[in-house]
């Protein structure tokens, strides 16, 4: 199974390294850059050259939001699927996501195991709502 070029938006360090560690553990994923805020995500994101296969975003950062994130990504020409995970995965701010271009919204404290079983159904080349899941 080919691994996931992984691009990992967080501001939480401790977060941050969790997550890398649990994701490399058990499922096919290279992460290939991290971001603590909007602008270096931005940067990175749409720069030539830097593909992905995935972007795991906050939505809280240290400077700028996820939101912002999205945006930049949804109008970037090559970029990969994007996801968010979050503490503040309501209602509300889900639609925002997914009208945003995310293609699912994962509660931090709820939906790690989701989020996983997700990531290893990408890297198996499964595609579609059915594949992934609803998108909520």
């Amino acid at each position: 199974m080919p691994e996931l070029r992984t691009y990992i938006v967080e501001d939480s360090q401790v977060i941050r390294d969790s997550l890398i560690a649990t994701l490399e553990e058990l499922v096919p994923v290279d992460v290939v850059g991290t971001a603590d805020s909007e602008s270096t995500a931005v940067q990175w994101l749409t720069q030539a050259g830097n593909d992905v296969d995935l972007i795991i975003v906050d939505l809280f950062l240290k400077q700028g939001s996820g939101l912002g994130v999205l945006r930049a990504v949804q109008t970037a020409a090559q970029h990969g699927t994007a996801v968010v995970l979050s503490n503040y995965a309501t209602s509300d701010m889900r639609r925002k996501c997914l009208e945003l271009g995310a293609a699912r919204v994962f509660d931090k404290s709820n939906d790690i195991d989701a989020l996983i079983q997700y990531c290893d159904r990408l890297a198996a080349g499964e595609t579609g709502l059915d594949a992934l899941g609803p998108a909520t």
